[in-house]
């Protein structure tokens, strides 16, 4: 009787549930990609928290796309004001820009389609449609989606929970979660404009490298030629056994060199502000967010510029996950 009960209920709750209105998983997903085909473009705004690294890194991103293969992503670093970056695509190719310091690295790369981007529309609805074991609930503002995530570069990030508004189908919530299902990845978006409008220009480099200009010329009146040296807190199984300082024309390069299970090399020099634009340098590699910077991951080297600093690190026997897992924990002033 009891049985036959339970039946009758979960039959009701079924039944008022499809009266009501509630839509299954498979018609959210349909919406969800009707919507995206139907944009033009869209502009957003959203915060990202980042605890992939010793400390929280906290951004403002700023998210243009336009249709149909044209990006542009600008992180403001709240830490670091002239190392703001920008991720752009455009006919010409992939760039990460650096206009403070008028640096630019320029990408073989198939971004943003080889891996997932938490802010990015597009990569969201992608990995809920390949991942066919994804959960799904929906609550009374926000559907909700648990699934796998995409990262070629990154194995330690493998969960996210991605909140969608019930009204406008649009991203409110990312969270990226390790293997523990640890949140370590938070994009919260503030805004999302699903009928954009862009100038000509919008994705050019000259356009997005020129708004650091005035940057680019007060950095370069001011810049301080100390290097303060930074020591990463993940070592893998190594040790700091060598430190190396070699004088610049203008301040100096500090080889740091760990020794171990691994063996690894981190390189570091102040950036030298320039206010000519130079030409991009090119990288056969991936795009890699690393806390505090995005940096530029090759086979056996990760690049990237932080605080007016430039890094370098390499190794033949790190994994490209230890790489990467190095390069975040580079935020010690001194070896712990």
């Amino acid at each position: 009787m009891k049985r036959h009960l339970s039946v009758l209920i979960l039959l009701v709750v079924t039944i008022l549930l499809t009266a009501c209105g509630e839509k299954s998983q498979e018609d959210v997903l349909s919406k969800l990609e009707d919507t995206m085909e139907k944009m033009n473009g869209y502009k957003a705004e959203a915060t990202m928290n980042m605890n992939t690294g010793q400390e929280e890194q906290n951004f403002n991103i700023g998210i243009w796309h336009k249709k149909s293969d044209m990006y542009r992503v600008a992180l403001k670093n709240d830490q670091d004001e002239k190392g703001n970056q920008i991720i752009l695509k455009n006919k010409d190719g992939v760039f990460v820009l650096t206009p403070a310091l008028d640096k630019s690295f320029k990408f073989q790369s198939e971004w943003p389609d080889n891996s997932s981007q938490p802010y990015l529309y597009q990569s969201l609805v992608k990995d809920i449609k390949e991942d066919k074991e994804a959960d799904f609930e929906s609550t009374e503002s926000a559907y909700i989606f648990k699934t796998k995530t995409n990262y070629q570069s990154n194995n330690n990030l493998p969960y996210q929970e991605i909140h969608f508004d019930k009204k406008t189908y649009t991203p409110l919530l990312v969270k990226v979660k390790d293997k523990d299902k640890n949140t370590l990845v938070e994009v919260k978006f503030t805004t999302f404009d699903t009928k954009a409008k862009f100038a000509e220009d919008d994705f050019s480099m000259d356009k997005n490298m020129a708004k650091g200009e005035s940057e680019t010329t007060a950095s370069a009146e001011v810049q301080d030629d100390t290097l303060t040296v930074l020591f990463p807190s993940y070592l893998a199984g190594a040790e700091l056994t060598e430190k190396k300082e070699v004088d610049l024309e203008k301040g100096k390069r500090v080889i740091l060199s760990f020794s171990g299970e691994k063996n690894f090399t981190l390189v570091e020099e102040k950036s030298e502000a320039i206010t000519t634009m130079s030409a991009p340098k090119e990288v056969s590699g991936d795009i890699v967010n690393l806390g505090n910077a995005v940096g530029a991951l090759s086979e056996n080297t990760i690049e990237w510029t932080y605080d007016g600093v430039d890094f370098i690190l390499a190794s033949e026997e790190l994994t490209r996950e230890e790489l990467i897992q190095v390069a975040q924990s580079v935020q010690n002033k001194e070896v712990k």
